[in-house]
């Protein structure tokens, strides 16, 4: 069995009524994120930069990949 420590289980969640998708490791919230960005930010606090947000094996992306975020037409990309 792999250690979590070693190798963290993100899931990057559907995104809610509002566009904002919840981060977590395991059973663990990490944070909400309105764009990758956000995501990045979220890994950092939690000492995963190391991860790749938009590569990474590690992370899954769930109702849509990491270019997917609702309502972001109206913001700057």
């Amino acid at each position: 069995m792999a250690h979590p420590a070693q190798h963290p289980h993100i899931v990057v969640h559907p995104p809610a009524l509002d566009g904002s998708r919840r981060v977590t490791e395991g059973e663990v919230t990490l944070g909400l994120a309105s764009h990758l960005d956000d995501v990045v930010e979220i890994l950092r606090l939690a000492d995963l930069d190391r991860v790749e947000v938009e590569e990474d094996d590690l992370i899954e992306w769930q109702g849509g990949g990491p270019e997917d975020w609702p309502g972001l037409s109206e913001h700057e990309v």
